[in-house]
């Protein structure tokens, strides 16, 4: 079976920094078809700035994507501003997609877990997790939808836009600081708080973890 993934080039820019995550989906499709895992690629719809307005402050948004205001790299780069509505609609489109078939869907992008209500940080500028939420959550296709942040860091930009827009009964969330050392301890229980915490929800969105290294000198 192929597993949809929904990948553009017009999701990859040069972040300004030293950061690489704005050019990281290229590199993941690269590794797997590398690794000869089957996908059906498909060309991902970019978010509107409507769509982008549900999870995130207005003026943020139209700031950020208006190249007024810093992006989550620090910087009010026009090549990032594109990016973004395709980023963001990689994940939407795959929740749509694991929605339909009942299976699940990969968008090979990050999900922009640092980034709240009105703010970015951590090289993050809009939080996919929550605009994708949002989009089904408005669109009455689910009831319920949880959210698994397996990063090594913790997603408070998920949970301020869940506090600021009083969606804790409807998207619960589980982030959690595990260090290396932990990660045994820590996946063997795993299976057993993903029932408890997401048994009842019609969707769950999974961000997998990441770690960002600086670059050392010589």
């Amino acid at each position: 079976m192929s597993v949809p993934v929904f990948y553009s080039s017009q999701m990859v820019a040069n972040s300004g920094s030293y950061s690489p995550s704005a050019s990281k989906p290229e590199q993941v499709i690269q590794s797997w078809q590398l690794l000869g895992i089957p996908m059906q690629v498909t060309v991902p719809r970019p978010v509107s700035r409507d769509q982008l307005v549900r999870a995130h402050l207005a003026s943020y948004v139209d700031g950020v994507l208006d190249c007024r205001l810093a992006n989550g790299f620090g910087n009010r780069s026009a090549q990032v501003a594109a990016s973004l509505p395709y980023t963001c609609g990689a994940m939407l489109d795959a929740c749509w997609a694991a929605l339909e078939n009942g299976i699940g869907a990969v968008a090979p992008c990050s999900g922009f877990h640092h980034a709240g209500y009105g703010f970015g940080g951590g090289f993050c500028t809009f939080n996919s997790l929550m605009v994708a939420a949002q989009d089904v959550l408005t669109k009455n296709a689910a009831r319920k939808i949880g959210i698994l942040d397996l990063d090594m860091h913790w997603g408070n930009g998920t949970q301020d836009i869940i506090d600021k827009l009083g969606l804790v009964s409807q998207v619960p969330h589980y982030s959690q600081h595990h260090r290396a050392e932990e990660a045994e301890r820590f996946l063997s229980g795993l299976a057993q708080q993903i029932t408890q915490q997401f048994g009842d929800c019609d969707l769950l969105i999974y961000q997998a973890g990441a770690v960002e290294r600086r670059p050392t000198a010589g």
